[in-house]
């Protein structure tokens, strides 16, 4: 298969169009040229042609002239005619003579072989070329007194060497006029596409350019360029849109600083009451009640909790979104992987937690609380979207190839729906409740999940199909950790690196 050849420049493709409409144009003017020399040259030769024969008509009719001759020449052809004159006599569709000069003023013979194209010429006719064994002539045939007719002919090699010479001088002067339209052409395109290259470069800047998320000012702008021109129009357009844009940002910029305010502030303000509710229902708990009250009061402090959890979580996320500095210090993930399995093998003792650990400590550089919370997070919603019995396998590893560190949760349980999967890390996102056991879930969880994994220039990543569900961590190497303690006092199948876990001892 042919590979595709890359794609030229605008000012490559300009300049060879250029030269390909300059080649046209040449090639068209250079054969009208040759033509129109070639037969002025034709009728020229035809001029010489009739003369010479009025001077050989004239002399056959008169005879020549009393006196020894000194050549043939004056004899049969008459005298003045030019070197290489051919002279012939046909009677009775036969030569009976054929002579022809030479520079030196003598008569050669005409060769036999030539005779047929004497022969065939028709007097009073219109000069004719025909090629013969002394090249190539132009032949004219005119009557003779005794019913024969006389032929005259001229060499054609002067007319071809005036256009064979034309011909090379249009080929130079071609070749000399097609570079210095080349070069001269690629300068003035190239200044003309100057302020094209200007509009590219502005919009390929802006391109760059996160506009997603933050506070994003648009400073670059097109050169002032005549209006009157397409560039000129094109760059106002251009400009004027980015105005627009710009507009957009800053009233988009300004609409999320103040939901985030709003979020931050009304979080805030959510947790001294929350905590009061919680207190005040642990309290009134301590007394003797009714078993509805008591029941009353579980729920009131559930939901209270519940909603603790609500605003604690909406308060790190609007912290995030405003850009809030996180810690920066080495971080022993293989630690915070074995603190995290053993919390969730005591929140969730139904299911099976599984380890793959490498033999040497995997670290990072980050914010170790926000870590744990998102280790936490995953786990967390592996143990609330799967039944009792699941699988739960933690790995941890370090990217041959960059050095980044993989954590990955993987689950056997009956995975996520793919029309969610798309919107797994959006903010109050949730599942189907048949994939819950519980009653759902805040929907944060794995959105704070996705902003602490960005914040630390990470990436998370989801793959889900029926059996089989694994969420993918990487983060940016960190400087060596000391190593974790030898093994967990907590009963976790650890397993090496993309091996089978061992037997759980539960």
């Amino acid at each position: 298969m042919t590979p595709r050849a890359a794609p030229r420049s605008l000012r490559a493709r300009l300049v060879a169009t250029v030269l390909v409409l300059l080649t046209a144009a040449f090639l068209v003017i250079g054969l009208a040229t040759t033509i129109a020399v070639r037969q002025f040259m034709i009728r020229q030769l035809d001029d010489d042609l009739r003369s010479a024969g009025q001077r050989f008509s004239r002399f056959q009719d008169q005879g020549p002239p009393p006196g020894p001759s000194p050549d043939r020449n004056d004899v049969f052809l008459g005298p003045a005619q030019e070197p290489r004159t051919l002279g012939a006599h046909v009677v009775a569709g036969r030569v009976v003579e054929a002579l022809v000069t030479d520079k030196g003023g003598t008569t050669l013979p005409v060769a036999t072989k030539d005779y047929a194209a004497l022969e065939a010429l028709v007097p009073t006719a219109q000069p004719t070329s025909a090629s013969l064994s002394i090249g190539t002539y132009r032949l004219s045939a005119f009557p003779s007194p005794d019913g024969g007719f006389l032929v005259i002919g001229l060499p054609q090699a002067r007319a071809e060497s005036v256009v064979d010479g034309l011909i090379l001088i249009e080929v130079i002067v071609l070749g000399v006029a097609l570079a210095g339209a080349g070069v001269v052409g690629a300068i003035l395109v190239r200044r003309e596409l100057r302020q094209l290259e200007r509009v590219a470069e502005t919009a390929e800047t802006i391109s760059a350019l996160r506009l997603d998320r933050g506070e994003v000012e648009i400073v670059e702008r097109v050169p002032e360029i005549d209006p009157r021109t397409e560039v000129g129009k094109m760059g106002a357009a251009l400009n004027l849109m980015l105005d627009n844009v710009g507009g957009a940002l800053e009233a988009r910029q300004d609409s999320e600083m103040r939901l985030r305010r709003f979020i931050a502030d009304a979080s805030h303000e959510l947790r001294t009451p929350l905590a009061a509710i919680r207190g005040y229902a642990e309290l009134t708990m301590r007394s003797p009640l009714s078993p509805d009250a008591e029941y009353s009061l579980v729920r009131i402090s559930s939901q209270a909790e519940r909603m603790t959890t609500l605003v604690e979580d909406l308060l790190l996320l609007a912290r995030l979104d405003a850009g809030r500095p996180l810690d920066r210090a080495p971080v022993d993930l293989t630690r915070l992987v074995l603190d995290a399995v053993s919390d969730a093998h005591a929140t969730g003792p139904e299911h099976s937690w599984r380890l793959a650990l490498p033999d040497e400590p995997v670290s990072t550089v980050g914010d170790a609380s926000r870590l744990s919370q998102v280790l936490a997070n995953l786990l967390a919603n592996a143990r609330t979207h799967t039944p009792p019995g699941t699988e739960v396998t933690v790995g941890l590893a370090t990217d041959p190839g960059d050095g980044d560190a993989v954590l990955t949760v993987t689950d056997s349980g009956p995975g996520i729906p793919p029309a969610l999967l798309p919107h797994i890390f959006e903010r109050f996102a949730r599942g189907e409740r048949s994939r819950s056991r519980a009653a759902g879930s805040t929907g944060l969880g794995l959105a704070i999940v996705h902003a602490v994994v960005a914040a630390h220039n990470g990436s998370v990543q989801v793959d889900s199909v029926p059996g089989r569900t694994r969420f993918t961590v990487r983060l940016p190497a960190g400087p060596p950790a000391d190593l974790p303690p030898a093994g967990p006092p907590w009963p976790v199948a650890i397993a090496p690196p993309g091996g089978q876990p061992a037997n759980s001892p539960r």
